[in-house]
């Protein structure tokens, strides 16, 4: 964005009381830009919007319009920040595709990143431990592909698949983009700060909200449309019956993007989302490599580099319990009348396990395998 005057006639457009996203959209198809809104005649607004919409045009910026202005003036000021209009040519196309676009798309860091190939992930914040290293694995094995990983740094899957995607970035220019659901200047979760400065320095954190606004929760339904409508594609890791993620991954379908899940347990809370999904038409995906088969000659060549194979949990000298112990939660009751042993042999097998990263514990005293 350039011009005082641009920035100041963007942002009022984009703050105006009672003109929506839509409605905005609808005026300056019409009109060519935001300046010309604001100099088209009362009568012409009116006709075009109603009485509502023309007075709150009209009307002249208030006090706290003027400061959010300033505020904004010296965000831009500081380096690897942007603002961009739907007018700008760094505004990702793919975004225009959609039905709603930002109006403004505030952002920290690379702007390359936003037109780079991408994928989103995500899925549940209360995510299991085997959920958070399949996001992280995936992510990293996508962006070591060539491709953006696309999340909303929330807790749980989100950050697993940031930091999946930053362990592969000393091979991309840019490896994740955080959507977040505040003002660009405020961290949410205050926890990620650290995560935030990471994809800031190798990625891009981006918004659609003013500076200063706060974590309101009707906030982050709306924002998912812009972590969908960045990637190509949406993996759903984990996502319980009511989850979020599942607005996120019908948004994409919606938008004509791929959708992809990763199934679970069916004793699993956090697998009921994911296998709606696949009912639904989502492709079932056990790898990231199935993901780049899919894309390979419909998006764009990709090419995942084969690696040794890492050691599992089958490589475990407990591997005979693990064996037992299967793939779906069970209690040490259970465990103990499978494997014919006492519970103080089965808890002290369990800790070893469990400190080699082999299995985790559950509520109600479950354990499951993980890997």
């Amino acid at each position: 964005m350039s011009g005082a005057d641009t920035l100041a006639t963007w942002l009022r457009l984009a703050r105006c009381p009672d003109v929506g996203t839509i409605t905005a959209l609808r005026l300056l198809q019409t009109f060519g830009s935001a300046e010309a809104i604001f100099s088209a005649a009362p009568a012409t607004l009116t006709e075009l919007g109603g009485p509502q919409i023309a007075q709150a045009l009209l009307a002249p910026p208030g006090k706290e319009l003027l400061e959010l202005i300033d505020r904004t003036r010296a965000w831009l000021a500081q380096p690897e920040n942007h603002l961009l209009t739907l007018a700008d040519e760094a505004y990702p196309k793919q975004l225009l595709e959609i039905p709603d676009p930002p109006l403004l798309l505030y952002a920290k860091g690379s702007l390359p990143a936003l037109t780079a190939p991408s994928i989103a992930i995500v899925g549940s914040r209360n995510a299991s431990a085997q959920g958070m290293a399949n996001a992280r694995q995936f992510a990293q094995a996508l962006a070591e592909a060539g491709l953006v990983v696309v999340s909303g740094m929330a807790l749980g899957i989100d950050t697993a698949a940031h930091e999946g995607a930053l362990l592969a970035q000393g091979l991309l220019a840019a490896s994740t983009i955080a959507v977040i659901g505040t003002g660009i200047d405020i961290v949410y979760p205050a926890r990620n700060r650290a995560l935030a400065h990471r994809i800031a320095e190798h990625g891009c954190i981006v918004s659609e909200y003013p500076l200063g606004m706060p974590a309101l929760p009707a906030n982050f339904p709306r924002r998912n449309r812009i972590i969908s409508g960045l990637a190509r594609g949406t993996l759903v890791v984990e996502a319980a019956a009511q989850s979020g993620s599942l607005i996120t991954a019908r948004q994409a379908a919606d938008q004509g993007r791929d959708v992809y899940a990763i199934p679970g347990s069916i004793h699993s809370p956090l697998a009921k989302g994911c296998h709606e999904l696949i009912r639904q038409g989502a492709k079932l995906v056990e790898s990231a490599q199935d993901i780049l088969e899919d894309w390979k000659n419909m998006h764009f060549p990709c090419v995942l580099e084969e690696k040794p194979a890492q050691p599992t949990s089958s490589d475990h000298p407990d591997n005979d319990l693990l064996r037992i112990i299967g793939y779906d939660p069970v209690s040490l009751n259970v465990l103990a009348a499978r494997a014919g042993l006492d519970a103080s042999t089965i808890n002290a097998q369990l800790l070893m396990l469990e400190l080699d990263g082999c299995i985790e514990r559950l509520a109600g005293g479950m354990v499951r395998r993980l890997g």
